[in-house]
């Protein structure tokens, strides 16, 4: 036994020890003592009966809703660059578009005439005035509810512009109004009868987080403008993604990002559906499409190859979740179904072909020689039940696998409870509930087949009522969903909660989501902090955990779980994480048998999510109303007491000391 292991402590001193370490970070009520649950909760921790938890066992779910991509972390300021999102017939809306001036001194409208093939529609822009204003006319984009423009940092604009007759532009970065500029730079463009491609940067001088960006002109004459684009030069390894939202990503440890969708794969109609082939190639000659699921235009400059970059750039593997030819109000019958097939042969072309190949030269040409390692496709999203999903599914199942036999075939078909009548390897498994049944589906997966495929919880949360905007109560019942997903990690392979993203600025919210931003800051709901508690369970090693009742204790308003895993150090620890679901704060005795190693008390620590109140949210005035707080415990040991604060999620991070103690993962 090490100097700092407190086992063979008396029992009432390590309470007594812990008692006031519950009070110091205020997980326990004063008035709670007198109503506390008696419950035990043993530990096995022996490697007998130890278990291995998938590597890749929690990860993040994108989908394009909520001004999560364009808007969000696709750092593109500009929205509707292209013109494009008010259909290919002209004259068109160009909202957000706005004209600087008036109507006796310029005329804007849509026409096509641009020089991409794939998204025809361009913007002509007419001075009509001799004698125009001091700052000239225009027209200006406000971007995605305001540009957020920071001082002393470069901006990156690329545009398209032809005009008959040598004209001046002024481009700027201004304040909402325009009467604030913070960065200008003036172009010529010369008199021709052809397109030119402009790049400048602009670097600001001055903070203002509701900006926009202005095209202006003195001169009378007719100028046309296609693809207008304005980028921060620092985005997330250069590669287009903006830096706080990515950095949150991380901090979770993803080891999977399923994407696109979600509904925004299928959409309300085919012709509205996300299609990757539309999505590559350079920005500009990318059409674009109407999400008429989520009900907004996404220019697509987040595409299938950005999807597979921030895989990459975050370390996680790439989910590729694909369109089966059903959307909500139409499907492809089964018996023409061949050219989606073959459609999505090429999107695996794409991402894993040699750049001999005819599509890996294509992603070759975009700046990624080497393969991306698809290993897992999800065919279809939520459509079981639809009329041609069973035999679209196969045809899909039987190309790939042919092409591809190491690709993990995800169906969107529930197997937990009754055998799939068709081959898969994994299955979805998809639940949005209140917060108690959520809580009680804690055990869902406990009877479930250890063999054949294994699920893929890919969309679970609380929603509704009490989910609010993201509430403490949310986070506790999918933290104990959780700890029975880690429990049952032999039948579950992979779990990711949904939605990720949402832009504070949105009208209509689904809610919760796990991060909220606008256009400069961004906070982390409870459901996000405590996804970050399970963030080490990926790789690790479960142990077999039980809670009983004693002494009038109740067991049925707890959840818990138990892993041994290793810090970057290579240092192990054993973690016992709880949930407190009810009002009342719970004494639980945790004793953990079949350690082969003591405890290190002096590197052991607890880490307590709760709140005052349990509907308490997180927001942008107050980002860590609701976060875990972590203190180093005073004692702790295989045999201790330990009192959870009411509402609470409670992580115990164990230190154990060096000796022959191995996880799993190690052997």
């Amino acid at each position: 036994m090490g100097s700092n292991s407190m086992e063979g402590l008396p029992r009432t001193a390590v309470h007594f020890l812990l008692l006031i370490f519950c009070i110091a970070s205020k997980c326990l009520a004063a008035s709670g003592l007198n109503s506390t649950q008696m419950v035990t909760l043993k530990v096995d921790a022996s490697p007998k009966l130890a278990r291995k938890i998938p590597d890749i066992f929690l990860g993040v779910f994108f989908e394009e809703m909520g001004n999560g991509g364009a808007g969000g972390i696709w750092a593109e300021l500009v929205s509707n660059r292209g013109f494009e999102a008010g259909g290919p017939n002209t004259p068109s809306n160009i909202d957000p578009w706005l004209i600087v001036g008036d109507d006796s001194s310029i005329f804007v409208e849509t026409d096509r005439s641009s020089c991409f093939s794939r998204n025809i529609v361009a913007l002509r822009m007419e001075v009509l005035c001799n004698d125009c204003p001091a700052g000239g006319v225009g027209i200006y984009n406000p971007g995605f509810w305001g540009m957020n423009i920071e001082d002393g940092k470069a901006y990156n604009l690329v545009m398209y512009v032809k005009s008959p007759k040598n004209t001046c532009l002024t481009v700027s970065l201004t304040s909402s109004d325009g009467l604030q500029n913070l960065a200008s730079v003036n172009i010529i463009v010369a008199g021709k009868s052809k397109w030119i491609k402009v790049e400048k940067k602009l670097v600001a001088k001055g903070t203002n987080r509701t900006s926009r960006l202005q095209i202006t002109s003195k001169k009378k004459g007719v100028v046309w403008f296609d693809q207008v684009s304005l980028m921060p030069a620092d985005t997330y390894k250069g590669h287009g993604f903006r830096n706080g939202l990515v950095s949150m990503l991380l901090d979770l440890k993803p080891r999977f990002l399923r994407f696109p969708g979600g509904c925004f794969v299928e959409g309300g109609w085919l012709r509205n559906a996300f299609r990757w082939r539309q999505s590559i190639g350079p920005w500009e000659e990318r059409p674009g499409h109407f999400g008429d699921c989520w009900q907004y235009w996404t220019d697509d400059g987040l595409g299938y190859f950005e999807f597979l970059q921030l895989s990459e750039d975050i370390g996680a593997a790439p989910i590729w979740v694909f369109n089966t030819g059903i959307s909500y109000n139409d499907e492809v019958n089964t018996a023409i179904i061949a050219p989606f097939v073959k459609e999505i042969l090429d999107s695996l072309e794409f991402a894993r072909g040699s750049v001999n190949s005819t599509w890996g030269s294509v992603r070759a040409k975009m700046g990624h020689p080497k393969p991306f390692p698809v290993k897992y496709v999800a065919i279809g999203n939520e459509d079981c039940e639809r009329k041609f999903y069973k035999g679209n599914y196969l045809k899909f199942y039987n190309a790939i696998r042919e092409a591809y036999p190491d690709i993990q075939l995800i169906s969107n078909c529930d197997g937990s409870s009754v055998p799939l009548d068709h081959p898969a390897d994994i299955y979805d498994f998809h639940v949005y509930a209140d917060a108690k049944t959520l809580f009680s589906m804690k055990n869902t997966f406990d009877k479930s087949p250890r063999s054949g495929p294994k699920a893929f919880v890919s969309e679970y949360a609380v929603w509704k009522t009490d989910a609010g905007r993201g509430t403490l109560l949310a986070s506790l019942a999918e933290a104990a969903f959780l700890t029975g997903l880690e429990k049952n990690s032999d039948a579950v392979e992979m779990a990711c909660h949904a939605p990720l993203f949402v832009n504070d600025d949105i009208e209509k919210k689904w809610n919760p989501d796990v991060i909220v931003f606008n256009t400069w800051q961004h906070y982390g709901t409870p459901s996000y902090w405590m996804q970050k508690i399970f963030r080490e369970s990926s790789g690790a090693t479960v142990h077999p955990t039980t809670i009983s009742s004693g002494g009038g204790g109740s067991a049925n308003s707890l959840a818990a779980s138990a892993i041994t895993w290793k810090d970057s150090e290579n240092n192990s620890f054993l973690r016992v994480k709880i949930v407190n679901f009810e009002s009342d704060a719970a004494r639980v005795t945790i004793s953990t048998t079949g350690l082969e190693s003591s405890i290190d008390v002096l590197r052991s620590t607890a880490t307590v999510l709760t709140s005052t109140n349990v509907m308490d949210e997180n927001s942008f005035s107050n980002p860590n109303k609701v976060v875990p707080v972590k203190s180093q415990l005073f004692e702790a040991g295989a045999q201790m007491q330990v009192t959870l604060a009411p509402h609470s999620f409670t992580s115990f991070d164990l230190a154990l000391a060096p000796s022959k103690f191995a996880t799993l993962a190690d052997v």
